[in-house]
């Protein structure tokens, strides 16, 4: 008989607080539009566990994953690498992670509010022993619906058009009362509806994709875990950057996760399984100190030319001629800072912090979550649907940690562009961490 027990705590930071998500715009928050929440789903079979948590953060850092880790394992025996801790990754949170940014590698501060990142740690603590702790008889369900650029909601922001990824994925649990107490959400789209120009905490397009499952589905927990959005957001799929139009999308990935919850074919007896693995990090070369200089005074020169453009154009064809531009140029300087702070002998955080990275998968039934770090191109997580064999495979990026940049592919050097440019992680890494998952996932069927 499978057992499952839901919870959740309020982490919305206190005033004054900064939000992180948008390089060189400091903003220290000036209130809520709405709860940042850290949310747990448990599940056991009887003779294996499993918590699932969701975190409405840009990033959180393995090193805190860890923490929780040993702190439940000692409290009340879940073991640590049968958590996985997932972020929505919302531009409008607190940072939890030390950056690796031009700005901060050469600053040498992490900028982390240490008592807020210690609020959360106890907070999540705290959710995983109550989910387990109020655990009741369940059924489990899991199924998809789609909700896409076809619904105009999002796609590819790099390629309009380009390879996206429709489907919102559903885990849910029902009591034998047949109540639905718990809902998990995974869908694959930047949050960045909220802008820079907000000083306001807030979950983005997640919360409302809550609110339309609470509203209209008995008020369960819902739990949201960004997929692979490495290239995927609104940015030509939008009607603007507001609150109204967080709402539309929001909701309409919230009633496609409804129509997934009608379909569903709940069961009680199931099994649970879990492994995880780690991977070394595999890190790019980016050339000489001499030719990322020419290259960042070049991208400098054309951002700085389409800006005084179209800076102040209304026009949204213009600006993205020079917002991209914009992100190509942040590339560069990034590029450019990390081989001259590596040249000098410094340590990247991230790979003393995040290093090895860790593939992890767990099987409810005939669903499969695979977890892994950072933040990844959506043809690795196809690749991974394609190929898995379950009905239902969510794919949960931002899971356990982070990666030193973008997991992007190797096609996508052709064009450059912010993700590739900012990260420094190598081409080849992709393949690696596609063959880990294939093969732990084939160790839980």
């Amino acid at each position: 008989m499978l057992k499952a027990g839901m919870s959740k705590r309020d982490i919305t930071p206190p005033l004054g607080i900064g939000l992180t998500g948008y390089p060189h715009y400091p903003r220290p928050n000036t209130g809520a539009h709405d709860p940042l929440w850290a949310a747990c789903m448990y599940v056991s079979d009887g003779n294996c566990e499993a918590a699932l948590v969701t975190l409405d953060i840009l990033y959180y850092s393995k090193k805190h994953v860890a923490e929780i880790r040993r702190r439940v394992e000692e409290e009340c025996g879940i073991p640590g690498r049968n958590i996985m801790i997932s972020c929505s990754h919302t531009h409008s949170a607190p940072l939890c992670y030390t950056p690796f940014t031009m700005d901060d590698l050469e600053g040498g501060d992490s900028g982390q509010p240490r008592e807020y990142v210690q609020f959360t740690i106890k907070a999540i603590t705290e959710a995983i022993e109550e989910a387990k702790a109020n655990a009741f008889p369940a059924k489990f369900g899991a199924d998809v619906a789609m909700c896409g650029a076809e619904s105009g909601v999002g796609g590819n922001r790099r390629i309009p058009g380009g390879p996206h990824d429709p489907l919102v994925s559903v885990m849910a649990v029902k009591d034998m009362d047949d109540k639905i107490r718990g809902v998990y959400v995974n869908y694959s789209l930047h949050p960045t509806f909220i802008h820079e120009w907000s000083t306001l905490c807030t979950a983005d397009y997640p919360y409302y994709t809550r609110l339309e499952i609470e509203e209209n589905e008995g008020n369960p927990v819902v739990c949201f875990a960004q997929g692979a959005s490495g290239n995927q957001s609104s940015r030509y799929y939008r009607n603007g950057e507001s609150y109204d139009e967080a709402e539309r999308v929001g909701r309409a990935i919230g009633k496609a996760a409804r129509l997934a919850l009608s379909k569903m074919d709940w069961k009680s007896e199931l099994s649970i399984d879990v492994v995880s693995e780690d991977i070394p990090f595999e890190i790019r070369d980016f050339g000489t100190i001499e030719e990322l200089e020419e290259k960042c005074a070049r991208d400098t020169a054309v951002y700085e030319e389409l800006y005084a453009k179209y800076g102040n154009s209304t026009n949204r064809d213009e600006y993205y001629l020079w917002q991209n531009a914009n992100l190509k140029h942040l590339g560069s300087e990034n590029q450019l800072a990390f081989v001259k702070f590596i040249s000098k002998g410094g340590k990247v955080p991230a790979f003393e912090e995040e290093a090895p990275a860790e593939i992890q998968i767990i099987r409810i039934g005939d669903a499969c979550i695979v977890g892994a770090q950072g933040e990844i191109f959506i043809e690795y997580a196809l690749y991974i649907k394609a190929m898995a064999g379950f009905k239902t495979v969510v794919f949960n990026e931002l899971a356990n940690g982070i990666l030193a940049g973008y997991l992007y592919t190797p096609e996508s050097l052709v064009t450059g562009g912010y993700e590739t440019d900012t990260s420094m992680m190598a081409a080849s890494f992709g393949k690696s961490m596609v063959d880990k998952a294939l093969e732990l996932i084939e160790k839980v069927k």
